[in-house]
Order: C-alpha cells, then sequence, then structure tokens
C-alpha cells in the first residue's frame, strides 16, 4: 500500500508505464513506414492494396505486443491520400488477426469521413502520439475502445496515423488490480473528464465526472499519455 503522499504520482507512474509500451511499439515503426509509403507514392499512383500490403508485417508485428492486449492495429491514410479510395482503414484485428473489410460489414462505413474523429484529428492537428477514448468502436470492433495514434509524417506532410485498438474490458482486467493494490480509491478519465477505469464501484466507464463528487478532486497528470488519475482515501481526496 502506498502513502496518501506517493499515492497519485504511483497511480500516474501506473498508467504512463501501462500505455508507454503500445506508444513505444507505434513510434518504433511509423517513421520507416511514412518513408516506405512516400516512395511507393514518388513511384506512381497509390493504391489501397500498396498500402495493406506495406501496412500488414508492422500491424501484425504490433497485435505481438505482450505488455498490452492490443486488439486492432494498422494504418489510416490521410483523406484523399490514395488514387482508388476517398479514406482507408488498413487494419488487422482480433484472435484470428484478420484484415478488416469495412465494405462487407456496411457500405456506408466503405465511405466514413474520419477526419473528425478525435483519434484522427489530434495527432495529425498536433504531430504527437495521441490516446482517444474511451468510446463505442463502431467502425471495428462495436465495444468500448481505446485507440491509441501516432501520425506519420514525411517531409512535414502528414500521410495518415499508425494506430492500434485496445478494449476497454481488457485495459480494465489489468489496470483494476494494478490501482487497487494501492490501497486508494483510484479514477482514469481521459481530457474531457470520462472514465476510462475506475476501483470506485460508483463509476462506470463513460461516465462523466462533472457535476460529480470527482469534479471537486485533484486530476493528476499522466505524462505523454493525455490522461489523468484522480485518487481518493475513503471518499478524501489525496493531493501530490
Amino acid at each position: 500500500m502506498t502513502t496518501p503522499t506517493t499515492a497519485p504520482a504511483d497511480a500516474a507512474e501506473i498508467v504512463q508505464d501501462y500505455f508507454g509500451s503500445p506508444i513505444r511499439m507505434l513510434l518504433s515503426w511509423v517513421d520507416p513506414f511514412a518513408e516506405q509509403l512516400a516512395s511507393a507514392l514518388r513511384a506512381g499512383p497509390l493504391t489501397r492494396a500498396k498500402v495493406d500490403a506495406l501496412v500488414e508485417p508492422y500491424a501484425l508485428q504490433t497485435l505481438d505486443l505482450e505488455e498490452a492486449p492490443v486488439y486492432g492495429a494498422g494504418f489510416i491514410a490521410a483523406i484523399d491520400l490514395l488514387s482508388d479510395a476517398h479514406s482507408h482503414l488498413a487494419w488487422w484485428q482480433g484472435a484470428d488477426r484478420r484484415q478488416l473489410v469495412l465494405a462487407a460489414q456496411s457500405v456506408n462505413k466503405e465511405h466514413i469521413d474520419y477526419s473528425e474523429l478525435e483519434w484522427y484529428r489530434v495527432p495529425m492537428s498536433t504531430g504527437a502520439p495521441h490516446v482517444a477514448g474511451p468510446y463505442v468502436d463502431y467502425l471495428c470492433s462495436d465495444e468500448y475502445t481505446i485507440t491509441i495514434a501516432v501520425p506519420a509524417v514525411v517531409d512535414g506532410t502528414a500521410m495518415g496515423v499508425a494506430g492500434l485498438d485496445l478494449l476497454v474490458s481488457d485495459v480494465e482486467r489489468e489496470l483494476t488490480p494494478r490501482f487497487a493494490a494501492l490501497g486508494h480509491q483510484v479514477t482514469l478519465v481521459n481530457g474531457v473528464g470520462r472514465v476510462v477505469v475506475s476501483t470506485d464501484p460508483r463509476c462506470a466507464t463513460g461516465d462523466s465526472v462533472r457535476g460529480s463528487r470527482l469534479a471537486e478532486l485533484p486530476r493528476i497528470a499522466c505524462e505523454g499519455v493525455a490522461l489523468d488519475v484522480i485518487v481518493e482515501n475513503n471518499g478524501v481526496s489525496e493531493k501530490s
């Protein structure tokens, strides 16, 4: 059990360590992949088939990450980057590691405009890794999901984002006991104050802390992850 003084920092460190590994995995391949993508584009029209062939080995490598339960991984192309599609997700997911084929699921999904979705918009505009969620992922899993995405940039031009999905149910199963071991109530929230995971049974994934007792408590930033932790001890906030 940690002390009241160290609990907030310890909780933040747990989050940083947990999400740091998936972020590092994406960062390890996004630059060489972006260079391959740019080279293919210089050689001629860039098609979905060409992008898929380049992405697949990186996506499968990401699905093999041992430190976190990656459900899906791949690349989301910048709008109008490809010659044969307005938008495109080169994505592999699930225990069978199959490629996601959106058109087979819904004709509307094939033409999805993801340009305003957080997991695409934020890394494309900031040039930095971003953790988005929790949200119900109607494109891929239809489950409560956290998406981590990093921009693929060549010569200052964003080609799209490399990304991976973590199911919130898996994250909850792995993080909850680590938080509980601190001996304090810990609630992990995103940038807009929605609950990701909490040891408090009164807090459910997706709940907003706005207007609740948690809104009055200190939020400790988790460096490099864009998530915050709120730590309590028997209902009393613990300040770092």
